[in-house]
């Protein structure tokens, strides 16, 4: 027998985790009429958020933002995948947009906290992953770079999250004022130190698909539900005077670049990411902080282990006094090795 047959332990990982299905969370953020409907429900072909309705400019003015997360279902080819969009309607819409990205933050450090306490739980082989894995975060065209709400918000969140940076309606520009974006849309993420999520993965998986994908950060995207009829093809796309842009025809706009990216090339890798990254930074931040679960206090059924705590002191007590007996030990045994060594002393 020339092989051992380990080397179909690839293929069985594979079907257990078909059986099982995967999990993924996308949130879009940005102010409101930029697409971010449009472009979720064109990219996955589902209506996730029915027909919106968008408040008055005067219940804006003191608006909160708010969270909305929607979970479907949905199988390709026997591969079962549990996808939620989380929407944050009311961002930058207010006039005062101080700490309008703190909701967005406490959401994300909450799923982070559920995660924590399942892990430290019972039910270990059960967890459901809520965590965000990607975060599309839209940027105005007509804004001619960064708002300082965009440089804020994605400083505030660029170590809790995968950001994803994305050009909204950019049919409204020419294909040369898109380019002159891009760069100085990557210009200005690099001069304020942000990192956003850049697309690298293995040197062995590296293609010029992947490479291409990656030199199209920040997408431009055009999103669309509309079918038309385009050289006897049907095709999503947007009716105009001069004529139609479609959205999976690549020399109009990168939304089938997006779209793979989410889908095909880098969705295991943004939640790997996630999981090795940020959420390790947040398990370590807290297990440095004493406190393994919410920030109001430790997970049901778990003791308080903060110093000032009842918990906290009694754990403190059994480790000096563990600490005694350490050392106790320590002593007697340098006691038996002095007197086995002296020319009297007792054999063992």
């Amino acid at each position: 027998m020339d092989q051992l047959g380990f080397h179909n332990l690839p293929f069985l990982a594979h079907r257990k985790s078909v059986k099982r299905g995967f999990e993924f969370t996308l949130m879009v953020v940005g102010e409101s009429g930029l697409g971010k409907s449009t472009l979720i429900q064109s990219l996955f072909l589902t209506n996730f958020f029915g027909n919106k309705a968008h408040p008055p400019a005067n219940e804006c003015i003191k608006q909160t933002v708010s969270i909305d997360a929607t979970t479907v279902d949905i199988e390709e080819k026997g591969v079962k995948l549990r996808l939620t969009v989380v929407d944050c309607p009311g961002f930058g819409d207010a006039v005062d947009n101080r700490q309008c990205w703190q909701p967005i933050i406490d959401f994300i450090n909450e799923k982070y906290d559920q995660y924590l306490r399942d892990e430290s739980g019972l039910n270990r082989r059960n967890i459901e992953d809520h965590r965000v894995h990607c975060c599309l975060y839209f940027i105005d065209p007509c804004g001619h770079g960064l708002k300082p709400l965009d440089i804020e918000f994605m400083k505030q969140l660029h170590h809790l999250v995968n950001i994803v940076p994305v050009i909204a309606k950019s049919d409204t520009l020419t294909p040369s004022e898109v380019r002159k974006l891009k760069l100085k849309l990557m210009q200005e993420i690099m001069d304020n130190g942000i990192q956003i999520y850049n697309g690298e993965i293995d040197e062995e998986e590296d293609s010029a698909e992947i490479r291409e994908l990656r030199d199209a950060i920040p997408f431009a995207i055009v999103g669309s539900n509309t079918l038309l009829e385009v050289n006897g093809k049907r095709v999503r796309g947007r009716l105009y005077p001069w004529g139609v842009v479609e959205v999976e025809n690549k020399d109009h706009c990168d939304f089938g670049k997006l779209r793979n990216m989410l889908i095909r090339t880098h969705m295991q890798d943004l939640k790997d990411y996630t999981q090795d990254v940020h959420y390790e930074n947040y398990r370590k931040r807290k297990l440095m902080a004493g406190s393994p679960g919410p920030t109001s206090g430790a997970p049901a059924g778990y003791p308080d282990v903060h110093a000032g705590s009842p918990g906290g002191e009694a754990m403190f007590q059994k480790e000096r006094e563990l600490e005694e007996m350490r050392r106790q030990m320590a002593l007697l045994q340098a006691q038996l090795n002095r007197a086995q060594l002296s020319p009297g002393g007792a054999q063992v």
